[in-house]
């Protein structure tokens, strides 16, 4: 193995894995390191992978790529102990040639996207932890020390596709360790199921899927959601919370996940299922304003290692694979150029970001997330509530007039908010939404 390569990329997952098929693809030499097993050895869970992200990197991904199920219909559930009020949107548009978004089995989807990594000539070393980086004496950064023997490899530049709590740049001084208030924990299980009981019991047929995602009463007053993906053969169940509620409330992730199965409204969907694998991680949460410089000299840090995440939308792996492939395209024309991998070269990877869907729309949600972690007893507990407690009234027959149930549903919020409080919340939710 050579010991100086053109790129070092450390982590071989979504982000990490189109930074280096980018650069391999562009004829670099690229060493990609990963603590794993085998790329994807650490990510069982199923999750939802976005095709046009995917398509700009591997145009011809579908040919081969393990996907699970298109989806054609989304499901939002707002919760209480008992019920559900939700809306969803299903349309026959989403059956098309080409599917917008799949859900996927992580542990398959990263070894298949590992391999193409590998036919594009990258050398990946797997079971390989990366201690530190490696500067010269301008500050500049020259490679990595790995655990291996005789473990300091160099390169001109060093990708950071580390994950939310990655070490490496973090002891560097690169960026500030995340803060628990802005990391969410998730744990998911994969309930399996006959492929013919999945699409009976979500009204699909063949390899269509559906998305349930829902707030409320479930995460007992915290910032964080349940979710269920329908896969071929299984479900993605999963509830997730930001850390610093964890450690607040005392509550378990499991705990949760165990009263979110237990719903009402969820149980039926599992009855009979077998679970098969569970797991956990951290997902990166503060949104824009928790995004870090993203390039020095000598390195550049993308995916989740960059708190590129889209909480509100739910979109992770899509910021992931385009500030890997970005990242690796800034790389690329420096090194065409034979341009030092200065920070003031690599700068053409976060303006590109800047001027792209990333940026734009973690802007347009910068004080989101600070909005629902200071107010989340009134967003995932009052409200669900209230709005459960007015749709049983509305649908119940009993003899009460219409004009009193509508004034005794107006009452309930009032008592419960006051005016000042429901006015604040509406202007505070709509402002941050802008």
């Amino acid at each position: 193995m050579v010991e100086k390569f053109d790129c070092i990329v450390v982590g071989a997952v979504m982000a990490g894995n189109a930074a280096a098929y980018t650069l391999g693809k562009k004829g670099l030499s690229v060493l990609q390191l990963e603590r794993g097993e085998y790329s994807g050895s650490k990510n069982v869970q199923g999750a939802i992978m976005y095709a046009d992200m995917l398509e700009k990197i591997i145009p011809d991904f579908r040919d081969d790529a393990p996907l699970e199920r298109h989806l054609i219909e989304q499901r939002f559930w707002m919760m209480n102990e008992h019920s559900h009020t939700g809306m969803h949107y299903r349309s026959e548009a989403f059956n098309e040639d080409r599917p917008n978004r799949y859900t996927i089995i992580r542990s398959q989807f990263d070894k298949w996207f590992s391999r193409k990594v590998r036919e594009a000539g990258v050398v990946l070393l797997t079971e390989t932890t990366a201690l530190e980086l490696i500067f010269d004496a301008y500050g500049a950064c020259i490679g990595v020390r790995t655990d291996r023997e005789g473990g300091i490899v160099h390169a001109d530049v060093v990708v950071l596709a580390e994950g939310v709590n990655g070490l490496l740049g973090t002891r560097a001084g690169l960026r500030p360790p995340p803060k628990p208030e802005t990391v969410a924990l998730a744990v998911k299980e994969m309930h399996f199921l006959p492929q013919e009981t999945i699409e009976q019991r979500f009204n699909v047929k063949g390899d269509e899927g559906v998305v349930i995602e829902a707030v409320g009463t479930i995460s007992n007053g915290m910032t964080g959601m349940g979710f269920i993906y329908t896969n071929k053969e299984c479900l993605s169940v999963g509830m997730g919370c930001l850390v610093s509620d964890f450690a607040k409330a005392g509550e378990t992730p499991y705990g949760l996940l165990e009263k979110f199965k237990a719903h009402p409204s969820v149980k039926p969907l599992l009855e009979g299922s077998e679970v098969k694998e569970y797991s956990a991680h951290l997902i990166p949460e503060g949104g824009y304003k928790a995004v870090p410089q993203l390039c020095g000299d000598g390195w550049v840090v993308v995916g989740d290692a960059a708190q590129l995440n889209n909480a509100v939308h739910r979109e992770g792996s899509n910021l992931a694979m385009t500030s890997g492939r970005m990242a690796a395209e800034a790389i690329f024309q420096g090194k065409s150029r034979k341009e030092k991998m200065s920070k003031a070269n690599l700068k053409r990877y976060p303006d590109a970001m800047e001027a792209s869907f990333v940026m734009k729309d973690l802007r347009k949600l910068k004080d989101m997330p600070a909005l629902l972690h200071t107010n989340s007893r009134n967003f995932f507990l009052t409200y669900p509530e209230l709005v459960s407690r007015a749709m049983e009234n509305y649908l119940r027959v009993d003899g009460t007039s219409k004009r009193e149930k509508e004034s005794a549903t107006i009452a309930a919020f009032r008592k419960t908010r006051g005016l000042g409080g429901l006015v604040t919340d509406a202007f505070r939710l709509a402002r941050a939404w802008r």
